[in-house]
């Protein structure tokens, strides 16, 4: 989350540490990372949308996801506005990181590599995010 933005949904860190399991406030709160090919996510492809697992803000619809084989979920659009952007210095090279728009939960970062036509990969952490299956 961004320290100089103010998110619609602001908690305490004790009230983000009540909330979430352990791995999620690493996360979601303190911008961490999962292991590759390890979350829940990574090879999930059923119908329906992609939420911050912190407040619930539609992020994701699966139309966007695609294996990149990157070992992290992996979607070329998100829902628009769902997403903040921030330069990101700290592997030693620009990267953009992408936090919720609502609460500035961490999700990871987007690359312009993606093989579809929108050239990007958004490259998220399971932990980071729910999924509610499509109603038929």
């Amino acid at each position: 989350m961004s320290k100089n933005k103010k998110y619609p949904i602001e908690k305490s860190e004790k009230k983000w540490k009540a909330e979430l399991s352990p791995e999620e406030f690493k996360i979601l709160r303190e911008k961490g990372t999962e292991y590759p090919f390890t979350g829940q996510y990574n090879d999930h492809y059923e119908d329906g949308t992609y939420l911050c697992k912190g407040c619930g803000t539609p992020l994701y619809e699966s139309e966007s996801k695609f294996d990149s084989h990157c070992g992290w979920p992996s979607y070329d659009k998100s829902i628009e506005g769902a997403l903040d952007m921030i330069p990101d210095h700290s592997a030693g090279r620009l990267r953009m990181e992408i936090v919720c728009a609502n609460c500035g939960g961490h999700q990871g970062h987007v690359f312009n590599d993606g093989p579809t036509k929108t050239r990007l990969r958004y490259c998220v952490n399971s932990a980071s995010i729910n999924f509610i299956k499509k109603l038929n």
